[in-house]
């Protein structure tokens, strides 16, 4: 499973889409923004109430463009453990508003649920109406991260979702970390009933550092863009694909690896701050990957280990 790293391109229009970061990170919300302002006056609302907040992003499902045709229509699920009202879902979120033919729904914890796995609640839970922090629509459960994944699928509004996110959560969630998150949790959540999902984390920051949240969200839209076409047609499996981006101190994250998740952690912190200025090459597991700077990408199993 593990591959040599792709490194991020000193022309980002040269990379293959696949693995391009947004250009600037923080200007892809510029772009998108602008986008919508030049599309708003064509776009047309939704009679599905979850469908609304898109009625004006470009390409959205309910107001694409005509050069946006060329892309088949997919919903996407957007939850996470931190909670409904946090920073990296509101990223993750407006992000993919900016993707064409996407209609985003979210279901995510009233409150921070970090560190529940996949927990739920039993006799079922409340929801109710709700905004992340941007102002977008979305549904508040008071429950944990699978909760809020299984409400949303047993109360669909306009269809059931192609693709679920969670994330993107404040730490990385590598090694045996996995079995106890939030995010990982929410995300097999969708999986086991039988629906792919990407479960997405930066790293803790270690001052003056922040939570790289808008590389984050890069790293899932580049991945959106290379299986999206399988996405729409139901040939992505049920799987759950966890990516955690690192928040350099200094330097920048080195690129992206496919490795597995880390089983052996003897003498090895999972806390530990990223190194993005390390030189060692061919990490054997996204513990390693991920303190010596790279950007990990790991299939994660459907069940916890036992």
């Amino acid at each position: 499973m593990h591959r040599t790293a792709v490194p991020r391109p000193s022309n980002p229009s040269a990379a293959p889409a696949s693995r391009r970061r947004i250009a600037g990170r923080a200007g892809a919300v510029v772009a998108a923004a602008l986008l919508t302002l030049a599309a708003a006056s064509c776009s047309s609302s939704s009679g599905d109430p979850a469908a609304q907040p898109v009625a004006t992003t470009p390409g959205s499902a309910t107001g694409g463009t005509a050069a946006d045709e060329q892309f088949a229509p997919i919903r996407i699920l957007v939850s996470n453990d931190d909670g409904v009202g946090a920073d990296g879902i509101d990223v993750m979120v407006e992000a993919l508003r900016g993707e064409p033919n996407v209609t985003v729904v979210v279901s995510a914890p009233a409150a921070n649920q970090s560190g529940t796995g996949g927990k739920t609640t039993p006799g079922g839970v409340e929801a109710t109406t709700t905004t992340t922090k941007s102002g977008y629509e979305a549904t508040s459960v008071a429950g944990f991260p699978a909760d809020s994944v299984n409400w949303a699928l047993d109360h669909p509004t306009g269809g059931a979702p192609d693709l679920v996110i969670s994330g993107i959560n404040n730490g990385q969630n590598i090694g045996t970390a996995v079995d106890l998150s939030g995010t990982i949790g929410a995300a097999r959540a969708a999986a086991l009933r039988g629906i792919p999902a990407v479960a997405v984390s930066a790293g803790l920051a270690t001052a003056p550092a922040t939570p790289d949240f808008d590389g984050a969200a890069g790293v899932v839209i580049d991945w959106l863009r290379e299986h999206r076409a399988a996405i729409a047609a139901k040939q992505v499996p049920p799987s759950v694909t966890s990516f955690n981006e690192p928040s350099c101190p200094t330097g920048s994250p080195r690129g992206l690896l496919e490795v597995p998740v880390a089983t052996d952690l003897a003498g090895r912190n999972l806390l530990a701050p990223s190194d993005c200025t390390s030189t060692v090459t061919n990490p054997p597991d996204d513990v390693d990957a991920f303190v010596n700077g790279f950007t990990t990408e790991s299939a994660v199993p459907l069940t916890p280990a036992a």
